[in-house]
């Protein structure tokens, strides 16, 4: 906008000076709540005042106001120095030795943010505090290594083993719990998943309090972020909960150093500007750290405010030019636009010039920051830190916009560092690149060392284990084991619901559990526990519900169990993340549930399911209305084919696509056990579907094969008809098993074909058996080979085998390696559409007619029955062969 012309100075001075006279007598509060009523008088009295999301490009808190750090500033500053030098090292002799990569830049632009955290804010778990949760920028961890090294939490081998894991010796790349499971809390390298995550986690820890499971008051989360990150759709799409919430338990640190990767972030622009328009808009505390302490007597002197709009003109891409050049350069082409600007430098050096330093490598300010933010309640604080990104790199990277892959420093420039920070290394050492450490009764590693145990001892130790949970007997499940009864039909998203029923009431772990829905509930039949269980809110319910007079009234409490997370299932999963980790950040173990579409699951939020998985959550993940042709007249967008393929690639995910209610029950309850009893690292996703069909009493000693991921469901009958002595072996999963034990009966009473049929409860987890069996064979020849559990299900078995799925083909496909004899797979391959169930399995090709003729030409092929048999069965079932294949329509 341009600027508006003063067409009365004098006036303009007059309310100045009243402004200025209120200030000064009355201070800034009095001040702000009169330019607030003025404001509001403009436009009641029809005024256009278009509301302002930015302040001067200036520090947010004056310097009269700013906390002083307590602290000892000169061996702080030595410390700083040694930990930006080994975090440094550690990256240079990685590569020296082994050419691993690494990063320098982001921890030298970051070092102070994060020393004056560990030296005076965050505190560790102790008997006295809960402890605070750190989200570390993933590119600082050298810099974290780096500081516990000189804690001797970590030891040089370790440093020297910095990207080199395999042997077990090394340190990870980044914070990865799986591989460092007593080092790091969360995984934040994917950049985005870290502030998202964190506006949950700290969300959970209110949840966590109101319900008066843990006590959490005093708790901060603290999160770092680059402000590139900041262009990640998630890193800013949930920061209006944050408000909303009044999460004064979370803080965001933005390091502002201008740069991504490839170059500025906002060359042409101002990134602290546009960041602080976006949170202050949506409520939050905004605290710009932008001028250390060096530019306080210029800005005092800045009576005009002519330096104030020099700030602000410059954009970005000149701040970066600025730091990359020297103190005479900026001289010229800062201060030297004005000659005013000028005359106020005029007897500073180059060198004083070139010192101006930036408010994120002043720890004054960064302790004022933080003093203040930690202070502050009602709302979350963000503060806008402005660093330089390779700081004390020099001509290796300083401001540069290669800094971010600059993974190598000569002699030079070594020298130089050392010089800038005042390091002891010999010149005849310095291409060496040793580590430096202080001697243990140094005042340096005293000091460390007071000042961590004022604060409860190290900040990076992860708990592991919390005390185990009583799991319910499968007995507790027993209505679930047997049949459902004459004319009595549901589905396995009901069998679900009477599940987590039976588990929300138990007296032992009733309040451990957490349902989570994404404004789903009454599309799952969830919404009879709205009153039940309630659903949390920070404020409890403020409104009489529209349905009030109704039994399920929509229920809001302050000690709800319930949580829903609105259409949002990115902030459900990372609601679901929380309490699935509630073991190690909070002591305590919680079971969430979160059921959802399972086309909205794992396809969209997949890259949060892996850092789950690295984040060793433990919990269960419920995808509803789960398989292509199970969620009839939804549509492309709806019908899932694929989830458990993206299920099968995390590790430690656990997923099974169950058919009845006692395979649902029995690998509940198992899940229970082995996440929460023996606490194993995993977590599970189960497919229900919405169908409603009978469901049979579990048949005697299923339980392990069910486990296992399939077991034999029926023994086919040896039926009179023209191929009386033949038999198949049908594989079926979710509700396309019924399809295949309708083909069953096809088989037996049209063609006299005996079929057994086996429930595939999970092909990922005869999969991942399998291939272990086979990994151990062939690394132990000559031993007796081991046989798969699959292998062992059809060693004795008869006839050729049949798999039909909901899923793609490779679904069941996965296995082919491992079934002795010709195997035929069906699936559903292509996109979904709508229209009736029975249609959608015509079209893929999986219901119990393209079983049966699968079945057939499979004998065909083995030369049991003549291929026109197979001829005749597709006219006689109305199967145009010449129809498209599905993947292709």
């Amino acid at each position: 906008m341009e600027p508006i012309p003063d067409i009365d100075p004098t006036e303009t001075k007059e309310w100045l000076d009243a402004l200025e006279s209120v200030l000064t007598h009355e201070g800034t509060e009095r001040a702000h709540y009169l330019l607030e009523r003025l404001v509001e008088k403009a436009r009641r009295s029809g005024a256009y005042l278009p509301y302002s999301a930015t302040t001067a490009y200036i520090n947010t808190i004056p310097t009269g106001k700013e906390d002083r750090s307590p602290g000892n500033h000169a061996l702080e500053h030595r410390i700083r120095s040694y930990v930006r030098w080994n975090s440094m090292a550690m990256v240079l002799r990685a590569n020296k030795n082994s050419n691993v990569g690494g990063h320098i830049a982001s921890f030298a632009s970051a070092a102070t943010l994060y020393d004056v955290g560990y030296n005076h804010f965050w505190h560790a778990r102790s008997t006295d505090h809960g402890g605070d949760l750190i989200f570390a920028q993933g590119h600082s961890s050298p810099g974290l290594y780096a500081y516990a090294f000189l804690l001797e939490e970590l030891s040089e081998e370790q440093l020297d083993n910095f990207r080199q894991e395999v042997d077990g010796k090394g340190i990870s790349s980044y914070p990865h719990p799986w591989l460092m499971p007593d080092f790091w809390q969360f995984p934040t390298v994917s950049m985005g998943l870290g502030p998202l995550m964190a506006i949950y986690q700290a969300r959970f820890m209110k949840y966590l309090d109101s319900r008066g499971l843990v006590q959490t008051k005093g708790r901060k989360v603290w999160t770092f972020l680059g402000d590139g990150e900041m262009d990640e759709p998630e890193s800013l799409g949930a920061i209006s909960l944050a408000s909303r919430e009044n999460l004064d338990n979370l803080i965001f640190v933005v390091n502002c150093n201008l740069q991504r990767l490839d170059g500025p972030v906002r060359g042409n622009g101002k990134i602290i500007q546009e960041l602080e328009a976006a949170f202050r808009g949506a409520g939050w505390n905004v605290i710009k750290v932008i001028w250390g302490s060096y530019w306080d007597s210029l800005l005092a002197k800045d009576t005009k405010g002519l330096l104030q709009q020099r700030m602000m003109e410059c954009v970005d891409g000149e701040y970066q030019t600025f730091k990359s050049r020297d103190g005479g350069y900026v001289r010229e082409h800062f201060f030297g636009k004005y000659p005013e600007l000028l005359e106020m430098v005029a007897n500073m050096s180059d060198d004083d010039i070139w010192r101006l330093n930036r408010g994120g490598h002043d720890p004054h300010k960064v302790y004022a920051a933080y003093a203040a933010a930690v202070r502050h309640t009602g709302q979350p604080t963000v503060i806008l830190a402005k660093t330089i990104k390779g700081y004390g790199m020099g001509e290796a990277g300083e401001a540069q916009n290669i800094t971010h892959q600059q993974k190598k420093m000569g002699t030079t420039s070594l020298k130089a560092f050392r010089d800038r920070f005042g390091l002891p290394i010999a010149d005849d050492k310095i291409d060496d690149v040793p580590y430096l450490k202080f001697d243990k009764d140094s005042p340096e590693f005293v000091y460390m060392r007071q000042r961590r145990q004022a604060l409860g001892g190290f900040i990076h130790r992860r708990q592991r284990k919390a005390e185990a949970l009583p799991v319910p007997p499968l007995s507790a499940f027993e209505t679930l084991l047997k049949a459902s009864g004459e004319g009595r039909e549901s589905s396995t998203t009901m069998a679900f619901v009477r599940i987590l029923n039976i588990l929300v009431k138990d007296k032992s772990i009733g309040k451990h559990v957490v349902p989570i829905v994404a404004d789903e509930s009454r599309t799952f039949g969830m919404e009879g526990m709205f009153r039940q269980l309630g659903i949390w809110s920070s404020t409890g319910q403020l409104y009489t519900p529209q349905d009030a007079d109704q039994l399920m009234y929509y229920k809001e409490d302050k000690s709800g169990q319930i949580l829903q997370e609105g259409i949002n299932e990115a902030g459900a999963m990372s609601s679901w993340m929380a309490v699935a980790s509630a073991y190690s950040t909070h002591g305590v173990q919680m079971i969430p549930f979160y059921i959802f579409y399972s086309m909205f699951g794992f396809q969209r939020v997949g890259d949060l399911a892996w850092a789950a998985g690295d984040m060793r959550c433990r919990g269960f993940l419920l995808g509803g209305t789960a398989g292509r042709t199970t969620l009839n007249g939804e549509g492309l967008q709806h019908e899932d084919g694929h989830s458990h393929l993206s299920a099968s690639t995390i590790p430690n995910c656990v997923s099974y696509d169950p058919t009845f209610a006692y395979e649902l029950a029995v690998i509940i309850q198992d899940g229970l056990r082995r996440m929460y009893d023996a606490q194993e690292d995993v977590y599970y996703y189960i497919t229900v579907m919405n169908e409603n069909y009978p469901h049979p009493e579990m048949p005697a000693n299923a339980e392990q094969g069910i486990l296992k991921g399939m077991y034999l469901f029926r023994t086919g009958n040896r039926a009179e008809g023209e191929y009386s002595g033949l038999r198949v072996q049908l594989l079926g999963s979710g509700t396309i098993l019924r399809e295949v034990i309708a083909a069953a009966g096809i088989l037996e009473k049209e063609y006299g074909i005996a079929a057994d049929i086996w429930s595939v409860t999970s092909f990922n987890e005869l999969r991942r058996e399998a291939l272990d069996i086979t990994r151990w064979n062939m690394l132990h020849p000559g031993e007796p080979a081991k046989l798969s559990y699959v292998g062992s299900c059809f060693k004795d078995r008869e006839g050729p085998v049949v798999a039909a799925t909901d899923y793609m083909k490779i679904f069941a496909d996965q296995i082919r390696e491992f079934v002795p004899g010709r195997y035929k797979v069906l699936g559903t391959d292509g996109f979904g559409r709508s229209d009736t169930r029975e249609k959608l399995r015509r079209f893929f090709e999986v219901d119990r007619y393209y079983v049966t003729v699968a079945a057939l030409q499979a004998l065909a092929e083995e030369g049991k029955i003549p291929a026109e048999k197979v001829a005749q069965a597709i006219s006689k079932f109305g199967i145009d062969p010449d129809k498209p294949n599905p993947v292709t329509v």
